[in-house]
């Protein structure tokens, strides 16, 4: 993200518009222009107004696929930056059934960006560690133990510069998710091989297929949903 003051960047979010698309983005994936104005609830031209002023704050960028044109999150430091301003609109008082239901569900699974966030985040965080899948002697690494259960899952991490494995605090239970590559091939992969789904409004739904790969990876799914 472009180093601008933080009086502009609290500006940039200050419009609930442009607060609702950085929101939406936070799923990891790319979002027309049409699809960001339904989702702000505001006409398509002045949609791409916000998208405009986004993109030159350095929040967003516009990708082209063909004929078409999308915009994501310009990067995860930005994603980091909305996910830890928006703890504290979600920790106000919950109103209604409707709210407390879509808090619930996204307090146990979520995208953050494009890894897991939430309870279950956190424990295949801890279920990771104690599996000896990943270290954190000498900072977060993959152990050799860990390649060999990922690439068995079928699970292929992409090669970037951005790091394997770091610690993200996750606000709502307060407690490190891991971020990086390998979480973000962890769900892609999971959402392609049917073990999760991505619901509306980034949560994350843990489906019965993902019960035995999670086991390997140190998570007991059926333990976590219990009261």
């Amino acid at each position: 993200m472009e180093t601008i003051a933080l009086a502009e960047v609290a500006a940039v979010l200050a419009d609930p518009s442009r607060a609702s698309m950085c929101l939406a983005l936070l799923d990891g994936r790319a979002w027309t222009v049409t699809e960001l104005a339904g989702a702000a609830e505001v006409a398509a031209s002045t949609a791409s107004e916000h998208v405009t002023k986004l993109t030159e704050a350095g929040f967003v960028v516009r990708v082209k696929q063909g004929r078409h044109s999308y915009v994501r999150i310009a990067d995860p430091r930005v994603a980091e930056l909305i996910e830890h301003l928006a703890q504290h609109a979600e920790h106000r008082p919950v109103k209604g059934l409707r709210s407390s239901v879509r808090v619930k569900r996204l307090e146990f699974a979520r995208t953050c960006y494009d890894h897991l966030a939430g309870t279950v985040g956190v424990a295949l965080r801890d279920g990771m560690l104690t599996a000896g899948l990943i270290d954190e002697a000498d900072g977060l690494t993959l152990t050799a133990r860990g390649r060999e259960v990922l690439g068995a899952l079928g699970v292929e991490i992409a090669e970037s510069r951005r790091p394997m494995l770091r610690d993200c605090l996750d606000w709502t239970v307060r407690r490190d998710h891991l971020a990086g590559r390998v979480p973000a091939a962890l769900l892609s992969h999971g959402v392609s091989a049917g073990w999760l789904s991505r619901e509306g409004n980034r949560a994350v739904k843990v489906l019965p297929a993902a019960e035995k790969p999670f086991a390997e990876l140190g998570v007991d799914l059926v333990a976590l949903r219990s009261p």
